[in-house]
C-alpha cells in the first residue's frame, strides 16, 4: 500500500478508542487520530483530513448524529464517509453483514472484530479488496 488510510475515531469511550487505534495501527495499514468528544472531533476532522470517520452514536457532548450534521455542512469535511459504531444495535441485528448500510448512512455494531472493522473500512471507501473475514 503506498500511503496509509488515515481513519478518525470520534467515541467517548478511552478504553474502546485505545484498542480499536492500537489494533488498527499494527496492521500498517492505517494512520489513527483519537477524538473523545464530539467537538473535538470536529476539529481534528478539518485539520487532518481523515478518509474516512468511525463515529459513535451516544456521547455525552454531542450526538455522533450532530456531529455528522456539523462535518456535512462544511465543505472541507462533507465528502468524508462516516461509520456509525453503536452499541444500540446487535450482530443479530446486523446479520450476517457487520457493515449496514441505511440511506446514506454505515453502521457497525459494537463490539467490532478488527478484521471485520478493516473490511468494513474498506467497503465504506468503494475500495475492491472488501471481502469479510
Amino acid at each position: 500500500m503506498d500511503s496509509k488510510t488515515k481513519v478518525l475515531i470520534i467515541d467517548d469511550e478511552e478504553d474502546f478508542c485505545f484498542f480499536v487505534r492500537e489494533n488498527l495501527i499494527h496492521t500498517e495499514q492505517f494512520e489513527v487520530f483519537v477524538a473523545t468528544n464530539g467537538a473535538y472531533g470536529i476539529d481534528l476532522a478539518r485539520r487532518r483530513k481523515p478518509d474516512i470517520i468511525l463515529l459513535d452514536l451516544m456521547m455525552p457532548d454531542m450526538s455522533g448524529e450532530q456531529v455528522a450534521d456539523e462535518l456535512s455542512q462544511s465543505e472541507e469535511t462533507a465528502g468524508i464517509p462516516k461509520i456509525f459504531l453503536t452499541a444500540l444495535a446487535t450482530r443479530a441485528d446486523t446479520g450476517d453483514n457487520v457493515l449496514k448500510k441505511t440511506g446514506e448512512s454505515y453502521f457497525i455494531a459494537k463490539p467490532v472484530r478488527t478484521k471485520e472493522l478493516i473490511a468494513a473500512i474498506r467497503e465504506a471507501l468503494g475500495e475492491h479488496d472488501a471481502r469479510p473475514f
